[in-house]
């Protein structure tokens, strides 16, 4: 309670004005019972009087920490209710739970962070639900990107511009997007900032209350991109998220996720899968991750997916009857066999046994019709399916 340069009741009513929900426990050989009273009322978890037993203060701090887990987690869930970005991490897979598990701790402490992760993976989303699962939640969290910003953009958003962009950022979170690609000037910038927390009005310095949370590519392939001096100072703490090739066990909850949200959007109801759709879900890489697994949810939904579903095949039995319309039932069916192999391996990019056990066919049976229709299997696996 007595401190040089600041009182415990000080500093109690300061924590509580960052953060209400944070358990405080006040200790002193000067109070008395009216204080106590005062203090608990005000919002105090507990008051130990000097000398106290140890046993006591373990109790009550075993008891805060339970209390403050259980208020992380209740912002976590809310955050994930309220967020149409947090889909992204569903699943079971090993990197998604320690993900998920770390959120709340990160939301709720005051470091820098550095998400790395290609293209699609979600950096972005996670950026703004480690905001939203926080204390600067009822704050203001701005996107700047990093890539093509001259001298001019920098000067007006860090100053000494006559307002410079983030003064009205205060206690809230700046999202640094594609922090690799982000100039010399901008570093610059940065790395001052970072050192002293304060802005150049040009008129005075200053403080700025303000979380930092970069983006980037693996940093693996852009190793020379950030100053040493940067990169130490934003990897407070350091995230990596996988691509989803790392996390396959989650792609069909992702999908049927994203397939649901679509069709619920559009008042209707996701169709079956059929094996060719099964197969291009277990086959395919991925590489623009999430984001393009959304997309293929939604064209699935919507009638236009390639893959599996006969109507779509009519531009694939155009090229394999060029000479011009189908008249006689054979044709058809063969032009049609023919196109249903070829769009079931394109699919499967490329992957014949993949190809194979979506069509249902006997591997003997497949590479027959492979030879009587001619079709290039070998141009196929090259080209990716």
């Amino acid at each position: 309670m007595r401190m040089p340069g600041l009182s415990g009741i000080d500093l109690f009513r300061e924590l509580r004005r960052r953060d209400p929900d944070l358990p405080v426990v006040l200790m002193t050989g000067h109070g008395d019972i009216d204080m106590a009273v005062d203090l608990i009322k005000a919002g105090a978890w507990d008051f130990l009087t000097k000398p106290f037993d140890p046993d006591a203060l373990i109790a009550a701090a075993t008891r805060a920490l339970h209390t403050r887990a259980l208020t992380l987690e209740n912002r976590h869930l809310r955050a994930l209710a309220q967020d149409d970005t947090a889909p992204e991490f569903l699943g079971q897979s090993e990197p998604i739970r320690r993900l998920r598990a770390m959120i709340p701790m990160i939301a709720s402490t005051d470091m820098d962070v550095l998400i790395e992760g290609e293209t699609g993976t979600g950096k972005g989303l996670l950026a703004q639900l480690l905001h939203r699962s926080g204390k600067r939640a009822r704050r203001r969290f701005l996107t700047l990107s990093c890539t093509g910003m001259d001298e001019t953009l920098v000067a007006r958003a860090f100053g000494p511009a006559p307002d410079p962009t983030l003064l009205g950022l205060d206690r809230g979170t700046l999202c640094l997007d594609a922090i690799e690609r982000a100039g010399t000037a901008l570093q610059d910038r940065l790395i001052a900032f970072l050192e002293t927390r304060t802005i150049d009005t040009g008129r005075n310095a200053v403080p700025l209350d303000l979380r930092l949370i970069a983006t980037s590519a693996p940093l693996g392939e852009h190793a020379e991109a950030l100053q040493p001096a940067l990169f130490y100072r934003l990897a407070g703490i350091r995230l990596q998220l996988p691509p989803l090739r790392e996390r396959r066990e989650d792609i069909f909850e992702l999908f049927a996720h994203f397939a649901g949200q679509t069709a619920q959007r559009l008042g209707g109801e996701v169709p079956a899968l059929s094996d060719a759709v099964r197969a291009h879900l277990a086959a395919h890489d991925w590489p623009g991750n999430l984001r393009e697994l959304r997309n293929y949810a939604e064209l699935f939904v919507m009638g236009l997916s390639t893959f599996g579903a006969p109507a779509p095949l009519s531009g694939e039995i155009a090229q394999a009857h060029p000479e011009g319309p189908l008249d006689s039932l054979p044709e058809r069916v063969e032009a049609f066999e023919r196109a249903a192999i070829i769009a079931a391996v394109r699919a499967c990019s490329g992957e014949i046994g993949a190809a194979i056990r979506a069509l249902g066919l006997p591997r003997k049976t497949f590479y027959y019709k492979v030879a009587k229709h001619g079709i290039d299997l070998a141009a196929l696996r090259k080209a990716g399916g």
